[in-house]
């Protein structure tokens, strides 16, 4: 099918690349004329896992193409997808200028029946306002001759993508959701996803726009549950690992997101939150439990600064070595990472920040400026007072720390991930500080 996705961010850009991996023809748009010639080179923006081997494959077979017209994608498509931008504004609410003007300009660039999809994470009855902002913007021929009026149809499919594994998720997805009002738009859709061979939940678009909120919600929560469960584990003398394991052998809870640190970021789960329970108190109910897990998540990058501070005692003048910045392995992707909120705090008090990621160097730097970003773990722990652990990339799991001991002026860690084996490291003589392992 001849497809169209609007934005080539993190979801637009695995979505366009991996449709066409299962044969459809993807124009991919963006409003950036640098991103769009750095992606007809093949160079994509984002760090992602096979994502740049797929992209050059399928742009050589000219499957994939690459465009700032959203005119040239909607007159050339028949389905068009919105993976936009949809940021929080200050009181929690989704930006959708985004969806809207691209909504807007796909209706009067209009030329036969298009489906148009929303992919961005929304808010519930967002369709609705798609469909009614491309109804009148329809060119006015169409709008003064009702026999001559375009049809189309608004859908919502939500993605679930995880970055660091978004292509194998998109290949491999647990279920997809569309929510459709048309009984052309869902055959349109099941043929799309028909190479896939997984489970297809229909239901009405407000409802998909719904389950995706809710998906996420309902992860946060967990994480920020065990978090709370690790802040007793210190208290108690308990182990949040063996805690967690213990939980996770129950199969209707699961094991997955039961991994007490310093907390969720990235682009999702925060503004995603952060928009349901917005959401929640216009329909008129307060999210309470939402609250929490936001303030949980909030409470562990605060906690974990404290339990530095109380071990290192003097922050001012100390040099600390940070392992990781990105707010998860396997990406680049700096948003909402807590990295950010724990190194600001640790300047704040006269600490010499160095630091090192296998991936996100380049996008930390504007971030967090004041901070010696370093080639590799060795230069990074040199002479350094105490070892953070923020990110948990495997590489780390190969460092030496019979050498880092060497090299280190103060061989304390602090664990932010509970990555590190922690018997381990004591026995070489490390002090290590992880969360929720019953030392503080």
């Amino acid at each position: 099918m001849n497809i169209s996705i609007v934005g080539s961010g993190y979801v637009g850009l695995v979505t366009g690349v991996c449709l066409a991996h299962i044969g459809h023809r993807i124009i991919c748009v963006d409003n950036d004329p640098e991103k769009i010639k750095r992606l007809k080179r093949g160079e994509i923006p984002i760090f992602e896992p096979e994502l740049e081997g797929l992209l050059k494959r399928y742009f050589k077979l000219k499957k994939l193409s690459f465009t700032v017209s959203i005119k040239e994608a909607t007159q050339k498509t028949d389905v068009i997808f919105i993976a936009v931008g949809t940021p929080s504004k200050k009181n929690g609410d989704a930006d959708l200028t985004f969806v809207e003007n691209v909504a807007r300009e796909i209706a009067v660039n209009m030329n036969s029946y298009k489906l148009v999809v929303e992919k961005s994470t929304v808010p519930t009855a967002t369709g609705m306002r798609v469909q009614r902002t491309i109804a009148l913007n329809l060119p006015k021929k169409f709008q003064s001759n009702k026999k001559k009026t375009i049809a189309f149809d608004v859908a919502s499919n939500p993605e679930f993508l995880r970055e660091g594994s978004a292509v194998h998720d998109f290949m491999n997805p647990d279920r997809i959701v569309i929510g459709v009002e048309s009984k052309k738009a869902e055959d349109l859709l099941r043929e799309i996803y028909k190479p896939l061979k997984a489970p297809i939940v229909v239901t009405n678009i407000n409802s998909a726009e719904m389950i995706k909120h809710a998906s996420n919600s309902f992860l946060a929560t967990k994480i920020s549950f065990i978090n709370a469960i690790a802040q007793v584990c210190d208290r108690v003398g308990a182990d949040v690992l063996k805690v967690a394991e213990g939980m996770g052998f129950d199969k209707r809870i699961g094991r997955n997101f039961l991994d007490a640190g310093i907390g969720y970021g990235g682009s999702c789960f925060p503004k995603d939150v952060d928009a349901f329970i917005s959401l929640s108190e216009r329909s008129g109910y307060d999210f309470a439990l939402l609250k929490a897990v936001r303030n949980i998540n909030e409470h562990q990058k605060r906690s974990f600064v404290r339990l530095i501070e109380d071990k290192l005692w003097i922050i001012k003048n100390k040099t600390i070595g940070i392992l990781g910045v990105a707010f998860k392995p396997n990406t680049d992707d700096m948003r909402n990472a807590p990295s950010i909120d724990i190194i600001q705090h640790l300047q704040s008090e006269g600490a010499t920040i160095k630091a090192y990621d296998p991936q996100a160097v380049e996008k930390a730097k504007p971030c967090l400026p004041g901070v010696q970003f370093c080639k590799d773990v060795f230069s990074t722990v040199s002479d350094c007072d105490c070892l953070l652990l923020l990110t948990q990339w495997d590489e780390f799991k190969k460092v030496d720390f019979k050498k880092v001991k060497q090299v280190m002026r103060q061989t304390i860690i602090f664990d932010g991930r509970n990555f590190f084996e922690k018997e381990k490291l004591e026995a070489l003589g490390f002090e290590y500080f992880g969360i929720g392992r019953g030392k503080l």
